[in-house]
């Protein structure tokens, strides 16, 4: 019988024996999960309260959706973060196919670069945003619009110090199993993020402008 075992994880190519590699990755992934779910809970009650205030009591007198946004820009930080999901998946399937360290990295650096422009065009929108009055204080749909937007782009933030973590382990550690467990969950969160966002841009920018 063989030493490794790829039946429960093959997209990693786990080196170690089977008892160790396999159990490792379920206790790790399963933990990462419980995470993810509590996290799209929250994102949950985050899009229930925007949309409750997106009525003239929530906009409170205050600037609305029409005032405050740039959907040219809302467009490029979507296809900036999308493009991102794609990059990532060719550290996927680097991982699968055991790719070179150094293609890894670079398929890691892509996607924190994407993200990064993201981030950009997002907090120059909200800086935009306040210089027209939109401040989360001036009205409950504002205060619902920054928080949403905001923590999302702050996952993204997180995601993007995730990459370069990875990529200076890569450098150290190369693709051992500890890191492919890890690029895994990288992975799964950073799509996450992807399909946080597709319910954003259409919730919270194309429904107010329609």
């Amino acid at each position: 019988m063989s030493n490794t075992d790829n039946s429960l994880y093959p997209g990693l190519n786990l080196t170690g024996v089977q008892s160790e590699a396999n159990e490792k990755a379920e206790t790790n992934v399963f933990g990462f999960w419980v995470f993810l779910m509590s996290d799209l809970i929250i994102f949950g009650i985050l899009f229930a309260t925007y949309a409750a205030y997106l009525n003239p009591v929530g906009l409170a007198g205050g600037p609305g959706p029409q005032e405050l946004f740039d959907i040219k820009s809302v467009a490029i930080q979507t296809g900036l973060l999308l493009l991102g999901g794609v990059a990532y998946g060719g550290v996927s399937l680097g991982v699968k196919y055991d790719s070179a360290a150094k293609k890894v990295m670079l398929w890691l650096a892509i996607s924190a670069i994407l993200g990064a422009g993201f981030v950009f065009f997002e907090v120059s929108d909200f800086i935009d945003q306040a210089h027209k009055g939109g401040i989360p204080q001036a009205s409950g749909w504002l205060s619902s619009y920054w928080t949403l937007v905001g923590l999302h782009g702050l996952h993204v933030s997180v995601g993007i110090l995730w990459i370069i973590a990875m990529i200076t382990q890569i450098k150290t550690r190369g693709l051992d199993d500890t890191v492919k467990i890890r690029l895994s969950m990288l992975g799964v969160f950073w799509h996450f993020l992807d399909l946080i966002w597709v319910g954003i841009f259409s919730l919270v920018f194309l429904v107010p402008l329609s």
